[in-house]
């Protein structure tokens, strides 16, 4: 059986993500501060992330009949109590002792789905059983890089499928490391006791033998990546829904509808990857446009506020999900912190819908519009 987390408390004066963030950076030091908030290189698309929803406008309208209205969404066949998810982020114990299995337990409470990284600081199996039975959890999705060995990846996903997770979220946007110097400038390594547990076992991919003036990338790691032929591959060997998360381009969305994708993820990897890549508030209404309706669309990258997840909705998100926020709630304050940043967005969205007149968020389009 698994235990439960620690239980710790918000402080009363926390009553926005921005009060958690600074709690999390006095908790956090300064490796562990690097991983989890930096970007790629100078961080503009980290900070573009944030600054393309706040330069969105809500319309606010008045006397509408909004009694009895409600969040829930539909999602894969499921009705969902509200649209918002959290996003995968590796090594939680880095933040907090109980690590993912916290803020699987506050996901669960709080009717949010979760979507477990690959890279996970606490094995996948023990997550999956501290929250299936829950008659109220949102869905609990596995995040997937598909590794150079293609048997390790095949016994991962029926790990996955054998725990109970409900869907594949396949991170498409990084073949390489983007260039993170904040990273760099703390000499970043993980702590002792923590490292990718599910991972465990997996061998180093062979070395290819670089050629004088060879590329250690092109010619080297590149060679490991992952093309649209293995979408093809994934998709044979699992009868769960697969995602595609990391998706900007219409184009790439097109093909991943084409290619058999359940849903697409509007997402730059938190501005980790490609810096100046753009914002996801920019992206997301190309892709929904580009995807027509075919298949879900959610999105990532700098969501603090309810506000913002009603401007996602309004740009034709099915649902979007959250990252850093989750880790300043679980750094301060455990599976309290993490589930108190999901109350936040949640009673921050139901409050920006009534503001705006939308009783519910099929209604979210008109809060973008004059019209």
């Amino acid at each position: 059986m698994t235990h439960s987390p620690a239980l710790q408390k918000v402080p009363p004066t926390v009553v926005s993500l921005a009060d958690h963030e600074q709690h999390a950076r006095q908790q956090l030091d300064d490796n562990a501060w690097a991983y989890f908030s930096g970007g790629a290189a100078d961080e503009i698309t980290l900070r573009a992330n944030r600054s393309a929803w706040d330069a969105l406008t809500l319309w606010p309208r008045v006397l509408r009949p909004l009694a009895g209205g409600h969040t829930r969404v539909s999602l894969l066949g499921r009705t969902l109590a509200h649209p918002i998810l959290l996003a995968p982020i590796a090594f939680q114990r880095m933040a907090h002792p109980d690590g993912e299995l916290a803020t699987a337990y506050a996901a669960a409470a709080l009717g949010a789905g979760l979507v477990l990284s690959t890279q996970a600081s606490v094995p996948l199996e023990p997550i999956a059983e501290a929250v299936l039975s829950d008659p109220g959890r949102g869905p609990l999705w596995f995040q997937l890089y598909l590794q150079h060995d293609r048997g390790f990846t095949r016994a991962l996903v029926q790990r996955a499928e054998a725990a109970g997770y409900e869907a594949l979220v396949l991170t498409v946007d990084a073949p390489t490391s983007g260039i993170r110097d904040r990273e760099r400038r703390t000499a970043f390594r993980l702590p002792p006791g923590i490292s990718p547990v599910n991972l465990a076992g997996l061998q180093p991919a062979p070395t290819r033998q670089l050629q004088p003036g060879q590329s250690a990338l092109f010619d080297g790691l590149l060679h490991q990546a992952p093309t649209w032929d293995d979408i093809a591959w994934l998709r044979s060997i699992t009868h769960l829904p697969v995602l595609l998360k990391g998706v900007l381009h219409p184009a790439d969305a097109k093909q991943a509808v084409a290619a058999g994708a359940a849903g697409v993820i509007v997402s730059n990897h938190g501005g980790r990857t490609l810096d100046t890549a753009p914002s996801t508030a920019v992206a997301l209404p190309r892709v929904a446009q580009a995807v027509a309706g075919a298949v879900p669309v959610l999105v990532d990258g700098g969501i603090r506020r309810g506000t913002d997840v009603l401007k996602a909705m309004a740009l034709g998100a099915s649902a979007v999900l959250v990252g850093r926020p989750a880790v300043h709630g679980l750094a301060h304050a455990g599976a309290a912190g993490v589930a108190h940043v999901l109350r936040l967005l949640r009673d921050e969205l139901e409050v920006a819908m009534a503001l705006t007149g939308c009783k519910t968020l099929a209604d979210a389009p008109s809060a973008l519009s004059a019209d």
